[in-house]
């Protein structure tokens, strides 16, 4: 008996130990991703702009609601395994029932709810982030091509800056250095940007991932959104919209900034000769009158549109 009990002993220390010692390392490993569950994986943080941190939100909301619809769906599926299962003593058929009133309408009736609920968070969140109502303190015409970006820098504070920054496509050799030839967007911390997009040739996509955002970026439509950008740093910028043979080439770099040094860049751009607007109809394709060219100022066509 006294060994029976020593082997018990040792045999309850040791599933203590592991208890102990599985709940530090899941502790452990549970603070290590307590960064990325904040953000929900995704490559943000909620102070990156003014926006992130609500997309972060209703992403993290969506998945809690699909996580607990999920557990509650597989408790009831394993419930009724278990408490209905057939029992050895039992012949012949279960009891058939053709329904049950109350149980349909609870299925109709939760996820309507559950439907009408992510609709409201998902229409009040969309709504604010595609709001462009407000007056910018920087207006910015991204132009994208085939295989690169070209950014004309139109207004800061009601003046016109009137200065572009060429870009070239990137050539992904897989050496170090390949950033330094690709456009760089530089936007000033704290300010309100306004993106006006247009294409010279196909559809393509604007993106910045850290930013949480895109937008398609049409041939003879100028699609805007807004952004305040809020952690000086410096991001990427790609096209997410397969666009030929080498969109995966079409990159751009972002510096997010302090006023100061986005003022003397644009004086850089200044002193190089980048001075003026670079029309839409510089690509291959014929860009027609209307909203879809460079916006405004004087260009290549003959109605300050950018149309010939």
């Amino acid at each position: 008996m006294r060994s029976h009990d020593v082997v018990r002993a040792v045999r309850g220390s040791g599933r203590r130990a592991a208890v102990v010692v599985g709940g530090v390392g899941g502790a452990l490993l549970l603070s290590g991703c307590s960064d990325h569950l904040e953000t929900g994986w995704l490559p943000s943080t909620p102070t990156t702009t003014n926006q992130t941190g609500r997309i972060i939100s209703l992403w993290n909301g969506s998945w809690i609601a699909a996580w607990l619809v999920g557990f509650l769906v597989w408790g009831l599926i394993i419930w009724c395994v278990v408490a209905y299962r057939r029992r050895r003593t039992e012949t012949g058929l279960p009891a058939q029932v053709r329904y049950n009133l109350p149980l349909e309408i609870m299925y109709t009736v939760i996820p309507l709810m559950m439907i009408a609920v992510l609709f409201f968070f998902t229409a009040r969140d969309e709504a604010a982030i595609a709001d462009v109502s407000a007056k910018p303190d920087l207006t910015v015409n991204a132009v994208g091509k085939q295989w690169a970006w070209d950014f004309n820098y139109l207004q800061q504070n009601g003046q016109a800056l009137n200065v572009f920054e060429p870009g070239v496509q990137g050539q992904l050799t897989g050496q170090p250095g390949v950033e330094k030839e690709l456009p760089t967007l530089y936007l000033p911390v704290g300010r309100r940007v306004q993106f006006q997009l247009t294409s010279r040739d196909v559809i393509h996509s604007f993106w910045i991932p850290a930013f949480l955002y895109k937008m398609d970026v049409i041939p003879g439509v100028r699609n805007k959104f807004q952004v305040v950008p809020e952690t000086i740093g410096a991001y990427k910028g790609k096209c997410a919209e397969l666009c030929g043979e080498y969109h995966s080439e079409m990159l751009f770099n972002v510096r997010v900034v302090s006023q100061a040094d986005f003022d003397a860049h644009m004086q850089q751009l200044r002193t190089q000769g980048y001075v003026g607007m670079l029309d839409s109809n510089l690509g291959r394709s014929y860009t027609p009158p209307g909203p879809g060219a460079v916006p405004g100022g004087t260009t290549n066509g003959v109605d300050g549109t950018g149309s010939k």
